[in-house]
């Protein structure tokens, strides 16, 4: 039924060779660009070994805990300092060698495959009740570079250019963004057909997350897909702000020179982006709560009067605040838990703010922990610490506050709030968005030689 919908136009790579390298749009003709890539993958009994959540969920002594008896996990390849002592420097070119050589090497060992042809895959991860399905696929370069991937959050260059030594180094994308669309229903239609038989993988990891993978390899199916996302105007990106942002710093930088020497097509792997494409309705934003350290000059009952001159209700909770609604927050303070509420009058002020102004995460930011804790820079400042997910939950924060901290758990930011904060150009405050599941990395990798 879905193919009789659309005009097939040949072979995954004839799409791939007619892939624009830079489009000239008016606000009207946006559309998203998404194609089939050959993938590195692992072999379907090694997908569990192999899987591993995201580089940057691990500090350095956790990753080389991790790692230390699982030598197959994708792990050891994102973070390769694991592989060297700890007082190895982390940035030094010998470690991003280290990487490629242990990509290299799972690939001679036939732990990890070529796909020969290009496809698409779908993803399927489940936690507990929830689950989301997105399409993996290659997005051009181009829609992230013309605002067609928008994004809502800054970037630090340190952690960008470790992603792009790594891609570098291995000649490869390994980490996949998650991206968020308006939910198309011909796209869901697809991935509902293709779900039907059986996956290339299907396996629970060590959280507790069920993962299956899915490919798409029949061509007038490629097609399909590629062809409905020219209907999905723009996406936005939900997690992977640095990994993006270093796959195009290093595609376009192998473009300028592709330019120059004369031999630029556009069609050039390096132009493209893996990334994993999930419909809005199906991801799930968890809060991301904040921890200070100390309470400045400030006693505890100061900061208390302090919070109600800021516009807030405070009272006294018997129970770890959970925030069910926007403008409530918690607050533990010396083994007890405060509900503050936003006054009438807050309400009103944060009604008439900007995308930006109107998120928890800001209101908390610009009454609270700037002007009454002295946090003025969360980015910089390290005093102030942030928690999200399961671990950060508000009935975890009184633990991870310590005697003489204070911590704040706050509403979710919505991914409705997320779309409007990029579509209006603006950046929310660091550590707004925690979604959960998170991709795990190792299951799809995109080389870019």
């Amino acid at each position: 039924m879905l193919q009789g919908r659309v005009q097939a136009r040949g072979s995954p790579s004839e799409a791939m060779r007619s892939a624009p390298l830079t489009r000239n749009r008016s606000a009207g003709e946006m559309h998203m660009n998404v194609f089939p890539f050959a993938c590195v993958r692992p072999v379907p009994d090694r997908a569990a070994q192999v899987a591993a959540l995201p580089y940057d969920v691990f500090d350095r002594a956790s990753a080389r805990d991790f790692v230390a008896d699982r030598p197959l996990s994708f792990l050891n390849i994102d973070r390769p300092e694991t592989q060297f002592p700890l007082d190895e420097d982390m940035f030094a070119p010998a470690v991003y060698a280290r990487a490629a050589t242990l990509f290299a090497s799972r690939i001679e060992e036939g732990v990890l495959i070529r796909d020969r042809r290009r496809c698409f895959y779908i993803y399927e991860l489940q936690q507990g009740a929830h689950t989301q399905r997105g399409i993996v696929g290659a997005c051009a370069l181009s829609d992230y570079e013309g605002g067609v991937i928008r994004r809502h959050e800054a970037t630090r260059v340190a952690k960008r250019d470790d992603r792009v030594r790594h891609i570098r180094a291995l000649g490869a994308q390994t980490g996949p963004a998650l991206l968020a669309y308006h939910d198309e229903t011909v796209l869901d239609a697809i991935i509902d057909a293709a779900t039907a038989a059986g996956p290339l993988y299907r396996f629970e990891d060590e959280q507790g997350t069920r993962q299956a993978v899915w490919r798409i390899d029949r061509p007038e199916a490629i097609e399909a897909v590629r062809a409905m996302f020219e209907r999905v105007p723009r996406a936005y990106i939900a997690d992977g702000h640095h990994r993006l942002a270093a796959a195009a710093r290093v595609g376009g930088a192998l473009r300028k020179a592709a330019a120059a020497s004369g031999g630029l097509t556009g069609t050039e792997p390096f132009n493209f982006i893996l990334s994993v494409l999930v419909p809005a309705s199906q991801l799930k934003i968890l809060p991301y709560n904040r921890i200070v350290s100390d309470l400045g000059d400030m006693d505890a009952t100061e900061l208390l009067e302090s919070v109600r001159a800021a516009g807030f209700e405070v009272e006294s909770a018997e129970e770890p605040v959970e925030p069910r609604a926007a403008g409530i927050m918690g607050m533990t303070l010396r083994g007890r838990w405060w509900r503050l509420t936003a006054t009438e009058r807050l309400a009103s002020e944060i009604g008439r703010a900007d995308a930006v102004g109107a998120l928890d995460v800001s209101v908390l930011q610009e009454r609270i922990l700037g002007p009454l804790l002295g946090i003025d820079d969360p980015r910089r400042d390290g005093r102030i610490r942030f928690a999200g997910g399961e671990a950060g939950c508000a009935a975890a924060l009184e633990r991870l506050t310590g005697r003489d901290g204070v911590a704040f758990s706050v509403h979710a930011t919505a991914i409705e709030q997320l779309f409007a904060v990029a579509d209006a150009g603006l950046l929310m405050p660091p550590k707004s968005t925690w979604f959960e599941p998170k991709l795990r990395s190792g299951l799809f990798a995109y080389e870019i030689r």
